[in-house]
Formats: C-alpha cells, structure tokens, sequence
C-alpha cells in the first residue's frame, strides 16, 4: 500500500497539502486487508473473515479476503470504486499510518510521500503559516490512536484463541466462474471446539467480549461464496468487452 512511507516532519512538510481519497485504485491489487476485531460486525456482512499465521511473531492477525486470487481486489471497479458498503479502517486510513519508532515505545504519525494524494498546490495543509499542525494533523492523530487500540484488543483476542486451541485450517473449494478454486493458506475458529469448551471458560469468553467477534467470524466465511459470484462476474464483464472490441 505505501511506497515511500516516512514521519511527518513540520520543516520538510511545512507545504504539503493532502487531497480527498476519491479513488481506491491504490488498493485495487490487495487480496486481502487486516481488520480489527471492532470491525468484524461491520465487515462479515459483506466480506469472509478470516485468519493468517506470522510464525515469525508467533501469532495470529484477522483479515478479509477481498478476492480469491493474490493480487485480485473484487471490491474495486475499474474507475477505483469501492463496489461495498464497508471500506476496511486499514484503506481508510490512507496515506497515513503508525509506525513505532526503533527500540521505542512511542509510535510516530507517517505519511506516504509517493502517495497520489499528496501534493504542495491543492488540498488540506497538514501545517498552517507558523508550522503547527493544523485540523487534518489533529484528526489524524485521534484516528489513528484508536486503530492502535483496537489492534491492542484485537491480539489479545487472538492470543485468546490460540492459547485455547480453537483455531484450524480452511480447506474449502468453491466454483469461481469455470473453475475450482481451493482457499487455504488461512484459519478460522473451529465450532465444535467453541461448543465443547466449560461453561466457566464460556463465561470468560462472554466477559471479555469476545462472543460477537467470534460469531461475526463464523457468520461471515458463508461470504466466500460472494467473492466466487463477484469473481464470475468480472469475468464475464472482461469476456463481454472482449466481444464488444472485437465487433468494433
């Protein structure tokens, strides 16, 4: 998503205005989007959520799947429109981001430099005339303040299912278009475990609020079947104009 990714600095962007974000062309490549767990209401009625490994930190993190092939966004039109009710916090959120600064606790606003809707003659300042941070800098700060806890939320959530064993892998095949495309690679919460758990740890779930996101979670993976509609779709669109030039 970010091609030049670097602190909001006041003297070297004293100038820099941000546009609106009226295309999502940016993200037209992704497959996939991370979502926090306060998302998962929102987003299973429209996407399949599920869960990748990172065995280099030993942890899970939730996604989306945007497509069933890498590099593949079925939510984005040709003229970059988000074809869905809900856009992931993790699109919205750009050209901004967190990063936590090196052997440092504290996390420090950055900006993608290379990033379209960056630019010194249109837009919202990010400075006003005496170098401090304007409306925008603020907005931002809070915005991305709250990802950052939700995203604390959101391992604990997942450090939760995975400490109790209640992850396993996707293996499901689903008709896109003419073919039979297999999803896996990823994890999702295993019911017959969730329903065989004690009451007491039942309980705990309840109490930390995990019962919601779970349930999303499971609710949502019947929306593979939308992705392979949506896939036959676009194919059929491709083939159509296809026709159409030919004819010309």
């Amino acid at each position: 998503m970010f091609s030049k990714l670097v602190p909001i600095n006041k003297e070297k962007h004293a100038s820099l205005k941000v546009k609106p974000v009226e295309s999502f062309s940016f993200a037209g490549g992704f497959h996939i989007a991370s979502v926090m767990v306060h998302e998962f209401v929102r987003a299973a009625s429209v996407y399949p959520i599920v869960f990748l490994e990172d065995k280099d930190q030993d942890e899970f993190r939730p996604v989306v799947l945007l497509g069933l092939n890498a590099g593949e966004n079925l939510f984005v039109d040709v003229e970059g429109k988000w074809q869905a009710s809900y856009v992931p916090a993790i699109i919205r959120r750009y050209p901004f981001a967190l990063a936590k600064a090196p052997e440092q606790d504290n996390f420090t606003v950055c900006i993608d430099e290379g990033s379209d809707y960056l630019s010194d003659a249109e837009g919202q300042s990010l400075f006003d005339e005496q170098g401090q941070p304007t409306e925008v800098i603020e907005n931002v700060k809070r915005y991305l303040g709250e990802l950052q806890q939700m995203e604390v939320f959101t391992k604990a959530f997942c450090h939760f299912l995975a400490e109790n064993n209640l992850f396993t892998p996707l293996n499901m095949r689903v008709r896109a278009a003419d073919e039979i495309k297999n999803v896996t690679g990823c994890y999702v919460i295993n019911e017959e475990r969730l329903n065989n758990l004690s009451d007491t740890k039942f309980l705990d779930i309840k109490e930390r609020r995990y019962l919601a996101p779970i349930y999303s979670h499971l609710t949502s993976l019947s929306q593979i079947e939308r992705l392979a509609l949506l896939k036959k779709g676009v194919e059929s669109f491709a083939t159509n104009e296809e026709i159409d030039s030919t004819i010309q």
